[in-house]
Order: structure tokens, then sequence, then C-alpha cells
């Protein structure tokens, strides 16, 4: 069982919720949203991020490669009776787009740092977009390593050097490729700069 699988249970925090519900807000106002658009949720955990944007779009589905945090979030699903959303286990980068591509909209929140290969990540998620489909993914700035304990699982990067994520997302493919700080998250006394990195397909 991992580390994720673990937590599940006991993710979906008042901070989480909260924050999530912020991050969403700046999504709304980068990235343009219609009630038509069908979106994915890439290392989606309980599905905090994509379920609060349902308000504004069609559908979501919501991935993760965690057993655990995809039972919580069908859970809610169900109990909630939302009918527009979805719920698989699925990891980044993969060969192939996941069930319900393509996607108008992919979306992440704090997922990237986790990955370990930024680059195959951000071309499987070019692949899995609609001709001018949109990227808003938010992680961690370039940090100092303080962020995570020394013994968490799974990470790859200390953040990024958003000039660098940039370059990495234009060379996937994406057109008018952006990172910006949206957020300072406060954890354990010490702010953190979080961006949101936006761009789009082209259509041709």
């Amino acid at each position: 069982m991992s580390e994720f699988d673990e937590k599940a249970a006991e993710w979906d925090t008042p901070e989480r919720l909260e924050r999530a519900h912020l991050l969403a807000d700046s999504i709304r106002e980068h990235v343009p949203l219609t009630p038509e658009l069908r979106a994915i949720d890439i290392g989606a955990g309980t599905g905090l991020l994509g379920l609060d944007l349902l308000h504004d779009i069609g559908s979501v589905v919501l991935t993760d490669p965690s057993e655990g945090m995809i039972e919580v979030a069908r859970t809610k699903i169900e109990a909630e009776g939302i009918v527009d959303a979805t719920a698989i286990v699925f990891d980044f980068p993969a060969d192939e787009p996941p069930e319900g591509a393509p996607f108008d909209l992919a979306v992440s929140l704090l997922v990237l740092h986790h990955v370990e290969d930024t680059e195959a990540t951000l071309r499987s998620i070019y692949a899995m977009l609609t001709p001018g489909g949109h990227i808003g993914l938010i992680d961690l700035d370039e940090e100092d390593g303080s962020f995570h304990d020394p013994d968490a699982e799974g990470i790859h990067h200390n953040g990024f050097d958003r000039e660098s994520l940039v370059k990495m997302a234009t060379a996937a493919g994406f057109v008018d490729a952006e990172a910006f700080i949206i957020h300072e998250l406060d954890h354990e006394g010490h702010q953190y700069p979080l961006f949101l990195l936006t761009g789009k397909k082209t259509t041709d």
C-alpha cells in the first residue's frame, strides 16, 4: 500500500478543501471554461480540484495512480449523485491516453513534482487533448526541498523553475505557454509560491 493509499480516507481536510476552491478560482480566471468542456484532472487524489470545476464545465474524469484515493473519489461521486464525473486509476506519463480521451482541458494540483519525467508527462497530456484544448497545471515554484519531509514518497522535483517548465511545455507542442504565481501556500510557518502553467494545443 502506498503512502497516498494510507492517507486517502483522511485527505479531505478543511484546509485542502479551501485551497482547492481558491486554486480552482485561479483556473477559472486564466483558462477559458465553458459548460461543454470535457476535462481530466491528473493526479486528482480525491478529486478536490476537478469536482470544484464542475460548476463551470461539462464533465470531468478524475485520474490517480492511488487506488485508495480513487476509491474515496468514487464514494464522493456516488454519495453526492454527481452524474458528470468518473474516477479511474491511471498514471502519467503513458503510451496511450486514458479512458474518456480526448479532453478539452487538463488540470492538475501539486502533481508534476511527483512525476520523474516531466517532459514525457507534458507530451502525454498534449496527446490526449482535442485541438485547441487547454492546460491549467498548478505546482510548486522552485524551493529548497523543505516543503516535503525527507522520507516523503515519490518526490522527484523540489518545485520548478518556471521559465524552464514553459520551455518544456512549448517543446511538447503547447502554444502561448505561461507560468505565473497565483498563490502563497503556508506550510509549517513557511510560504511556498504556487504557479499556474497554462497553454493551448494547436488546432492544426
